[in-house]
């Protein structure tokens, strides 16, 4: 059932209009002027937004200039009297859908509904097909700390420098390093995971330089490793902390000079990779216990790219929240939920511990159980129980 808003100062209009539409099958919200409008529609995803031109307090130009920052997309259709036909045409070259005279005729009005309906569904699914060829996901957020990491993948991306990415587990730095590959002029050649954390320290070294046959006992044939595998491309070395000593050794090598041998070999290969390594650890403390080589620190950490936690970028949630509504909700192939504001101030206020990974996984569960819209009630049920 389509979302629609409709704003005018003229009860009689808002009541005729809501009658046909909820007819119609619309589900209908009023607003009686520009600011409660605007109000409204930067707290709901509507599907249509009908807005008359000639208004107290905000008029609908206003109104439209101002709701095309908040969401570009939605179709906005201005209502105008006889007189104002000439500002109609000029909403329209400002980005308005369409315009409908008073009073409506209903024909013209069901047509243009329908019209800017289908036109709203054509804009989602294109958005879910563009995330679906997408190679990388988006950096959602405004947030001051988000907007200077982003600049710093523009400067960085086009060298070849090594970048050592840090901060907590689940705040996203995959998606950092992926972005700088993307940018980069190696984005054509492939990039290549290894999460040191995963890997038993005995096969760490098998796995970035690869083995020969009969190398050791359970090396039944040749294998080629990570280093050979993103050869022209770029190496993400994910939890680097959590290396061994003597692997970090070889790494260092390989870095120093351009060259690995695998195991059980005693012939050098040359590599040209760009190495990204990532830790949730503070590496000096490494290092000061033994446990991290100090000049493998310096040649990874040429460019330092802190990913600060979700609870230092708070106000990046509600941005991450309605992209997770509609990316989980087009994977469910679901409408798209509501959420209130009550909803996302308590989400907000939540700590979370487990960063992005954790809000992704939240919203999930309220998509799940909660019921049209996501309410405080349902945060208090399912993210916070037992704290109502």
């Amino acid at each position: 059932m389509p979302n629609v808003l409709i704003i005018d100062d003229e009860k009689v209009i808002r009541r005729t209009l809501t009658e046909i539409l909820s007819f119609e099958g619309y589900q209908i919200d009023e607003a009686s002027d520009g600011d409660e409008g605007l109000k409204k529609f930067s707290e709901k995803n509507y599907d249509v937004v009908l807005c008359d031109i000639k208004m107290p307090r905000m008029d609908g130009i206003e109104f439209l200039e101002k709701a095309r920052t908040v969401n570009p997309d939605t179709p906005i259709i201005m209502i105008s009297g006889h007189g104002n036909i000439d500002t109609a045409v000029e909403a329209v070259k400002k980005g308005a859908f369409d315009y409908i005279s008073k009073p409506p005729d209903l024909n013209r009005l069901l047509i243009t509904m329908r019209n800017a309906t289908d036109k709203q569904e054509l804009v989602q699914q294109t958005k879910v097909l563009k995330r679906k060829v997408s190679r990388v996901q988006e950096m959602v957020g405004e947030s001051d700390a988000l907007k200077k990491i982003r600049e710093s993948i523009d400067k960085v991306a086009p060298t070849d420098a090594r970048v050592l990415v840090t901060g907590e587990n689940g705040v996203g730095k995959e998606l950092v390093a992926r972005w700088i590959h993307e940018k980069s002029a190696r984005s054509s050649g492939p990039i290549v995971e290894v999460n040191c954390a995963a890997i038993p320290g005995e096969l760490i070294e098998s796995e970035l330089f690869g083995h020969e046959k009969g190398s050791f006992t359970s090396a039944i044939k040749q294998r080629i490793g990570k280093f050979e595998q993103a050869n022209g491309g770029t190496l993400f070395l994910d939890e680097i902390g959590d290396m061994s000593l003597n692997a970090q050794a070889k790494v260092l090598r390989a870095l120093q000079e351009g060259k690995i041998t695998r195991v059980g070999a005693d012939k050098d290969i040359n590599v040209d990779v760009r190495v990204i390594a990532a830790t949730n650890k503070d590496l000096l403390k490494e290092v000061e216990a033994k446990n991290f080589r100090l000049d493998l620190y310096h040649r990874l950490s040429v460019i330092i790219i802190h990913v600060p936690s979700l609870n230092e970028r708070k106000s990046d949630i509600p941005h991450l929240v309605h992209h997770f509504l509609e990316l989980i909700a087009s994977e469910y192939g679901q409408p798209v939920k509501d959420i209130e504001p009550e909803a996302l101030t308590a989400l907000q206020a939540y700590n979370w511990s487990g960063n992005i990974r954790e809000l992704r996984n939240v919203v999930e569960r309220l998509i799940i159980f909660s019921g049209k819209s996501i309410t405080k009630n349902d945060i208090d049920l399912y993210v916070m129980p037992g704290k109502s």
